[in-house]
């Protein structure tokens, strides 16, 4: 079992920053690949960013140049520069120890005009 536990989420106006963190913790030495999604209301939860174990990075098209994910053994982060109205989500957690997922309760990032 993996427990995955993020923070960070708040309240920022339009072309600010937030960090958001998150912790996994259990059967962390088989965490492979760690990821961040949103979902805004009334759409799907989409991919913002995914780490491997190895480094490699994924990002979606709408987050590139803005949004930077790091990690450090079990703990990511996503450092969110130039804030739009549109990142206005909640942000969730995963982390994958295949063939399983587990997922965090997210943390919600409010992004004001």
């Amino acid at each position: 079992q993996v427990q995955v536990v993020e923070s960070g989420g708040g309240l920022v106006q339009a072309g600010g920053s937030l960090r958001l963190s998150c912790a996994a913790s259990g059967i962390i030495f088989s965490i492979n690949a760690m990821g961040w999604y949103r979902q805004a209301p009334g759409k799907q939860r989409e991919l913002v960013a995914a780490i491997t174990s190895g480094g490699s990075t994924t990002y979606a098209d709408s987050v590139k140049g803005r949004f930077t994910i790091s990690r450090e053994n079990a703990k990511v982060y996503l450092q969110m520069n130039s804030l739009k109205p549109e990142d206005t989500a909640v942000y969730y957690c995963n982390a994958e120890v295949r063939p399983a997922v587990y997922w965090g309760k997210g943390t919600l990032v409010t992004v004001s005009s």
